[in-house]
Order: structure tokens, then C-alpha cells, then sequence
């Protein structure tokens, strides 16, 4: 077992959360699961983009680690790959299937992928795009982990047999987005970086009332819109916000917009960090539907829905300030006791159990060439090898292109 570190991750960004959605999430995964008692190393790549707008550039939790390229990733870090409990590649990972060829070729433990970005990863899939995840790696991880639940998971065991594809939402650190105390400047308000296919929901729910109710006050933040966009005179623009400054600007709003990149809505079962976020600072949600959104918070009693523009004035207009309230406390208590990073590291660790339940210890990949039976012992987080379960109880363990417009905006990256 390495003494320093049972959890490697190799992720697209955690530093910068500039133009990306996945840097919030592994800064509340790795909190997460250094709360339940796990060392993580962190390893991104040094790009550009990312260096020149770290918001963050230690994140608490992990160790973190910027690698050159796939040749300085392998001879600084094969040692700590090689002997973690658990190895996980994120998606958009620049030259990622190459990177979990090698992770899952060189892994004494399991490994895992976590697809921040699943219904754009099986439309690449199902072009032949294989940039950073192919067929073959799909089935060569032990477990998928998928931004998407619902029926997406069947599809990725079923068609690309995967061995274990498993939910595995974003989270929220309630310590960092909890409810301030304010004034409330905006009737309504929306984060996120720009998209092409978010727009169209950004227009309908959000800047066409604001033509409408010309004495409304709204507010869009976020980088990249371009300059083409005409803003009603009454929306305020932000260019961006680091995740400090979100939690005041959630609670400086009477309700905020939540809309969903048209795959994400195509398939379902796919929150954005946007819901947890505002939840978790007790703001009323007001969104777009999509599949699968009745199965994570209560419509009516913890988020609301609108179709169109008529919906949202009549939301802002004709809801009762108790009810207001009511909306946002209970989206807050939803979220601590199910999408807090605690929980996430919990379902991690559910999932590595079900994993050693349902198959036979065997030889690492490595060993397994040189005939060596390493006994499997090293598919177990560290901590639950120290007689410790996962549960808490003791006893026995049972990317980017080339093109850097491509790069520092991955399609797939942004939420």
C-alpha cells in the first residue's frame, strides 16, 4: 500500500474553474473523501488557459500535482499509480485514452473513469471519437462513473460493456455555499459559461421576461457569451465569478435559473452542480425540465419548473414570498443530506465494495503478465485495510484538440 496516497486522480482542471464545471466538482469530491479519512493525489495537466486564471491553485483535501505531457505524467507519477487503492481518469483528460491505457495497464487497484460529461462522451463514442475514452477503455476500468443515471447506465454496460457503470452526481461543499445575509438585488439571476445549446433556454427563460417586465432586475455571469448578444438593459452582466463569490451572489437573488445543455436534457438524469450549488445556499431554483429531475428534488416543494417565458413571469409575479422562502430552505435540506461531498465518497466507497463482492481477487494487471498473484488485497481503500469499513463501522474489511479554442473550452467540460 503507498504511504502516501490510497486515491490518484487524473483530471482535466481542478486549479481553475475558469470556463470549466469540473473543477467545483473535484474540489467537493476530494474534500469529500479526505473527510472519510483518504490521502488523494490530484494530478492535471499544466495548460495555458487554466495557469493564468487559478483560483485555486492548492485545493484542500489532495495533494495536487501539474504534470507537461503524457511523457512527464508516466515518469514522475507511475509509482503512485501503480500502488493507489483506487486510480480514477476524469473525462476531457487531454490525451486521455492514452493516459487510461496506461493506468490500467500499470494499477495494482482498481480503476475507475468519472465521465463529468456523459451524453457528449457516447455522441463522440458513437462517431468513433476516441480522444480521451474508446470502446476498449471502457471495459478495461472497473467501474464508470456517470455524471448521467437513469437508463444511460444500462447502455454503458450494455452496449460498451463496461464491468460496473454507477451514478456518481456532483456535490456540494456546504461549508464554502450556504445561505448570507444580503440584500436582494436581482429578481433573477443565471452562472454558467456560455453554450451554443444552452442559449436557446437562456432566451426563453430568462432574457425574454426581462424584455417583458421591463421593471424586473436580472443578471447573467459567466465568460465567453459573445459579443453578438444584445442584453436587455435591465440584466446585468458578470464575466466571471470564482466559486467564492458564488454563495453571495446565489443569495443576493429572489430566484435563480437553472438550464440544462440540450445532450444533458436529451438523456436525462443529469443535475448540473448549478442545482446543488443554489440548493445548498437556499435559493429558489427555477428550471428547465428534463427527465429524471422529480427523482432528485421534490417539483413544486423543492424546485420549479418553467417551459417558456409565460411560466417564468408568472413564478416571479404570483409566488408567494412564504412560499419563496419555504422553496429554498427545503432545496437546502435536500442537498445536505444527499449531495453533500461526504455523500459522494460514501457511494465511491459503496461501489468498490460491490466491485470485490462480484469478483473474484485476482492479479493486478501488471502481476497478471508475470504469472505473480498479488491476492487483490490492494482493490480496498486504505483505510478499510486498517480494519475500518467504509460505512464507518470497525471490524474486518469484507481533449482537447490542438485548437486552443478547443482546449480551455472543451465542449463536454462546461456546465
Amino acid at each position: 500500500m503507498n504511504p502516501q496516497h490510497d486515491v490518484v486522480i487524473i483530471g482535466l482542471a481542478i486549479t481553475s474553474s475558469w470556463g470549466n464545471g469540473h473543477a467545483t466538482t473535484y474540489r467537493s469530491l476530494v474534500r469529500g473523501l479526505a473527510a472519510r479519512g483518504h490521502r488523494v493525489l490530484f494530478l492535471e495537466r499544466d495548460a495555458e488557459w487554466y495557469a493564468e486564471n487559478r483560483d485555486e491553485p492548492r485545493p484542500f483535501g489532495a495533494v495536487t500535482e501539474l504534470y507537461r505531457d503524457l511523457y512527464d505524467l508516466r515518469s514522475r507519477f507511475e509509482k503512485q499509480v501503480t500502488q493507489a487503492s483506487l486510480v480514477i481518469v476524469g473525462s476531457y483528460v487531454p490525451d486521455g485514452s492514452q493516459v487510461g491505457a496506461w493506468v490500467t495497464s500499470v494499477a495494482k487497484g482498481r480503476t475507475a473513469f468519472y465521465d463529468i460529461d456523459t451524453p457528449v462522451t457516447l455522441a463522440r463514442l458513437a462517431r468513433g471519437e476516441t480522444e480521451y475514452i474508446s470502446p476498449a477503455l471502457v471495459r478495461s476500468y472497473d467501474l464508470y462513473l456517470s455524471f448521467t443515471g437513469g437508463p444511460t447506465l444500462n447502455l454503458i454496460e450494455r452496449r460498451y460493456g463496461s464491468r460496473m457503470a454507477r451514478v456518481l452526481y456532483c456535490s456540494v461543499d456546504t461549508d464554502v455555499y450556504s445561505p448570507k445575509r444580503c440584500v436582494q438585488r436581482w429578481d433573477m439571476g443565471y452562472l454558467g459559461t456560455y453554450s451554443d445549446d444552452r442559449q436557446p433556454q437562456l432566451e426563453a427563460l430568462l432574457l425574454e421576461p426581462a424584455r417583458a417586465w421591463e421593471q424586473g432586475r436580472f443578471v447573467v455571469a459567466g465568460p465567453q457569451y459573445p459579443e453578438t448578444i444584445i442584453w436587455p438593459q435591465n440584466v446585468e452582466r458578470e464575466i466571471h465569478l470564482s466559486p467564492r463569490e458564488h454563495a453571495g451572489f446565489y443569495s443576493a437573488q429572489r430566484f435563480t435559473l437553472n438550464v440544462t445543455r440540450a445532450a444533458m436534457r436529451q438523456a436525462g438524469y443529469s443535475p448540473s452542480v448549478r442545482l446543488f450549488e443554489a440548493g445548498a445556499c437556499a435559493a429558489p431554483v427555477i428550471s428547465d425540465w428534463w427527465e429524471g429531475l422529480d427523482s432528485i428534488f421534490d417539483v413544486g416543494k423543492e424546485v420549479l419548473v418553467a417551459n417558456g417565458a409565460e411560466d417564468t413571469l408568472r413564478l416571479l409575479w404570483d409566488t408567494p414570498e412564504g412560499r419563496r422562502i419555504a422553496i429554498g430552505e427545503a432545496a437546502r435540506k435536500r442537498v445536505l443530506a444527499e449531495h453533500t461531498p461526504e455523500q459522494r465518497a460514501k457511494q465511491i466507497e459503496s461501489y468498490l465494495r460491490e466491485l470485490d463482492d462480484n469478483t473474484s481477487p485476482g492479479p493486478s494487471r501488471r502481476n497478471r503478465r508475470s504469472g505473480e498473484n498479488t491476492g487483490g488485497g490492494a482493490t480496498r481503500l486504505a483505510f478499510e485495510s486498517e480494519g475500518k469499513r467504509a460505512d464507518g463501522s470497525t471490524g474486518a474489511a469484507s481533449v482537447a484538440s490542438a485548437d486552443p479554442s478547443g482546449i480551455f473550452q472543451p465542449p463536454g467540460a462546461r456546465h
